[in-house]
């Protein structure tokens, strides 16, 4: 052992296994860990899990729906973690093939979240052996639970005490001690929450991959809803695997050469059109930034607009030559696309790490709108430190960012002052006020441990502690079902109001994004053409969760011949793709309806599971008056032509003979109404009642008709 292999392993319990060889993707075993019992067993995969829940999220649903009670919350013992990667995860032929899913009931809504997380961890658990992991339980003390599919060992161990805490420093620290050589370090990947998921509720977990050409370990966050603040309440302080080399076919699938047909025409796609439309192998998401100001869509203080003179010196144009960029920028092997790009030798100037030279993660458009346009920062330097200590301290950027915005209109508003924030001057724009907020987040301290609370506490704190009236926060608080907003203006898109209001984890744009297919391109004009758009595209979306798929090279990079298909909007030619790996790693052979019947199986499932917990039903799929129109007369008033044209020629009004608050209130009721009308359109499409539920039908048509299943639906459909 090297003089850096210096801590003391001290072994709490043991279990030894035969890896197995992979079959058509598949382990057909996962792994289940108990912290209270320090119990660690292999559980069977059947085929009634493959046939029905395919793998990734619908895995991680059927192992957590059998774990937990109808009372069961987040803090509870039963709760889980379990992390699936899905049978295509892991193959290296086709670009976005590394993602896993991370699923808990989640401190920030009380129902289920699922995560969806580029890095190693998921396809090298595969690899190892074991098709998904639960961890059941709270450790006595701070634990690592370490996967070794080399030897064929499961580990639970305590902390070293001289271990980092922080995600940046513990997470190679640990790999550092627990490769037998600095080669294995290559095929190893650590997942860990740092000391913000201690003390807020939305606690990320990032999952490290090995950069080949730095030679250090980066990570990709499993964000939203909270899983590491379940982590560390379990007292798991990481998760270790170590694989042996990835393969051309480690998945072991059905029909290699189709596999490889059909990554060489899209690797080929990639090479030719991603420099010319979205470079997203030298900006990543970034390419995003000055698109969505350009379309008013990119939140600017709390959503109130969706542009600003100053994003240039935030768009694509800026992060360019900031970010690494080049063939070794993916976070699984073989993705051409290389969107996971690094700000390297970066010098922090606040925190406890300041004066340290980083390797920051490339923010993504998410961090840039949020913690930027959406706070009014627009200082590259800012963003880059804020979403460093994002990731460092494991806090959800989204969440941070929307609910600082939220903040920060209610400190403009006069509802929070100086006295109330502990001396913070949240003002938009303010980047240290932000970072200081930051801080005392991650140390639990301050105002920062009521912001840690979330959008949606917040709301019943103001109103109780400092008489804040209690419509206008529900109005502006960009929030639902608990989970905040991710970063998009929705208010001329009722499709996309629609996309994050019903989608079961809560406003996250990975289920339904379909702003330019609504606003933009008006391609889907009727409440029939919406419904059916919010049928299909969180359907088909819900499907890479499953398999273990990025949905990146599905929309972003786009051969020219699309536009002429039938529906270029579906991007059919991708979509034949997905259907031939699947049924080449599987040995099957199904359809394009079929992809979207597994997935409608696996989101009706998670619907009931929803309701299960309390939640699930029509009232819980209302969204803030902001995301639909404006709440504020300087609002209206900086788009009014727009807003005056809409009053005339929809509803027939003279905006000439109108006050600004008659105008307000008059497309109040209309845009409200209209958001009622979908939900109506879309539950009749999805085969749900007027309140939102499964029908006992359409769990039969889709083959979940199990008897506990059908008893969470009666009971609600008796009331």
């Amino acid at each position: 052992m090297s003089e850096e292999k210096h801590a003391t392993r001290r072994v709490l319990a043991t279990f030894e296994y035969d890896p197995p060889k992979l079959e058509r993707g598949y382990a057909n075993q996962t792994l289940y860990v108990n912290l209270e019992r320090n119990e660690i067993r292999p559980k069977l995969v059947t085929e009634e899990m493959k046939a029905k829940f395919i793998g990734g999220r619908g895995f991680d649903l059927w192992l957590l729906w059998h774990a937990v009670e109808d009372h069961t919350r987040w803090n509870d013992a039963e709760n889980e973690i379990v992390i699936s990667a899905g049978p295509c995860g892991g193959i290296i032929q086709y670009p976005g093939a590394g993602k896993s899913i991370v699923t808990t009931i989640s401190p920030m809504t009380d129902i289920v979240i699922d995560s969806n997380v580029g890095g190693h961890y998921g396809p090298l658990l595969k690899f190892a052996g074991w098709d998904a992991i639960e961890i059941q339980g709270k450790a006595a003390e701070e634990v690592v639970i370490y996967v070794d599919g080399v030897e064929g060992r499961v580990t639970i161990e305590a902390l070293p005490p001289e271990a980092p805490d922080d995600t940046y420093h513990l997470a190679r620290w640990l790999i550092a001690q627990f490769a037998p050589t600095p080669e294995d370090e290559r095929f190893m990947s650590a997942v860990t929450a740092g000391p913000g998921a201690d003390h807020t509720l939305m606690g990320i977990l990032n999952f490290s991959f090995y950069d080949r050409r730095l030679k250090e370990h980066r990570f990709k966050q499993a964000g939203r809803g909270g899983p590491g603040t379940v982590f560390r309440d379990k007292r798991i302080k990481a998760l270790l695997v170590r694989s042996g080399p990835v393969r051309a076919n480690s998945n072991n699938v059905a029909d290699l050469e189709r596999i490889k047909r059909v990554g060489l025409d899209m690797q080929k796609e990639v090479r030719e059109f991603d420099p010319v439309q979205n470079r997203m192998a030298y900006r990543g998401t970034a390419y995003l930034v000055q698109i969505m100001d350009d379309y008013d869509l990119l939140p600017v203080h709390n959503y109130r607009y969706g542009s600003h003179p100053e994003t240039p010196k935030i768009n694509g144009d800026v992060w360019e030559p900031r970010f690494t960029h080049g063939p070794a920028d993916g976070c699984w092997y073989g993705c051409s696309v290389a969107c996971a790009h690094a700000v390297t030798g970066f010098e922090l100037r606040t925190g406890p790490f300041k004066g340290e030279i980083v390797t920051a993660e490339s923010p993504e458009y998410e961090t840039i709108a949020g913690v930027g346009a959406n706070l009014g920062i627009f200082d590259p330097d800012a963003i880059v430190e804020l979403g460093f200590y994002c990731d460092a301290y494991g806090i959800d950027t989204i969440s941070f960012a929307t609910s600082t915005a939220f903040v920060m209109e209610c400190y403009e508003a006069g509802i929070l002052d100086k006295e109330k924030t502990g001396g913070l001057e949240l003002h938009f724009g303010n980047a240290e006020a932000a970072l200081e907020l930051l801080h005392q987040m991650a140390r639990g301290e301050g105002f920062g441990k009521i912001v840690g609370l979330g959008t949606h506490r917040m709301k019943r704190y103001f109103v109780e502690h400092f008489g804040a009236d209690p419509a206008f926060l529900d109005d502006i608080a960009m929030e639902t079902k608990g989970l905040e907003f991710s970063e998009y203006v929705t208010k001329e898109s009722l499709a996309q109001q629609g996309g994050y209001g019903l989608a079961n984890k809560g406003p996250q744009h990975d289920e339904a994004w379909l702003i330019f297919m609504d606003q933009v391109n008006n391609e889907i004009p009727t409440f029939e053409d919406k419904a059916e758009a919010l049928h299909y595209f969180p359907m088909w979306r819900t499907w890479f969760g499953l398999c273990g798929f990025c949905k990146l090279p599905w929309n972003d990079v786009v051969h020219p011949k699309n536009a002429y298909a039938d529906e270029p909007q579906k991007i059919p030619h991708h979509v034949h793709n997905y259907v031939e790996i699947f049924n080449g790693v599987l040995g099957v052979e199904v359809t394009a309806d079929d992809l979207i019947t597994m997935s409608e199986r696996v989101y009706n499932f998670q619907r009931v599971f929803n309701l299960r917990l309390g939640k699930g039903t029509r009232e819980y799929d209302r969204i803030p008056y902001r995301a639909m129109g404006p709440v504020t007369k300087e609002e209206y008033e900086s788009r009014q032509e727009r807003y005056d044209r809409q009053l005339r020629d929809l509803l027939g009004l003279d905006p000439e003979a109108m006050t600004t608050e008659e105008k307000m209130a008059a497309l109040r009721r209309y845009r409200e109404e209209r958001y009622e009308q979908l939900v109506d359109a879309v539950y009749e499409r999805r085969g749900w009642t007027k309140d939102g539920i499964p029908t006992v039908q359409k769990l039969r048509e889709l083959g979940i008709d199990y008897p506990e299943v059908l008893a969470v639906v009666q009971r609600h459909l008796r009331r």
